[in-house]
């Protein structure tokens, strides 16, 4: 599977709680505490299995009325979460 078709989802074991400006995500496995502001929840959120990357930058774009693709911004969200295992890639089909 391509990159750009890659799917993600949220990792399994995750302790969530909704803050006024984000998530606070508690790791058991590795006793580690993650805050996620607005945007970082949203592309959580969307680590659903269903959105590939080019498709989460089409939703912020248009969440946020951006007129510039923010595919870098998700790209490196999208890094950090897989570096801290908060997500994992969706097996290919």
């Amino acid at each position: 599977m391509a990159e750009d078709e890659t799917r993600y989802r949220q990792a399994e074991g995750l302790e969530i709680t909704h803050v006024p400006d984000g998530w606070v995500i508690y790791q058991e496995t590795s006793d580690r505490v993650h805050f996620l502001n607005p945007t970082a929840v949203l592309v959580f959120e969307l680590c659903n299995g269903r959105h590939t990357r080019a498709e989460m930058a089409l939703i912020l774009s248009a969440a946020y009325q951006l007129t510039a693709s923010p595919a870098d911004e998700v790209e490196s969200c999208l890094s950090e979460m897989l570096a801290e295992s908060l997500i994992v890639p969706c097996p290919s089909s």
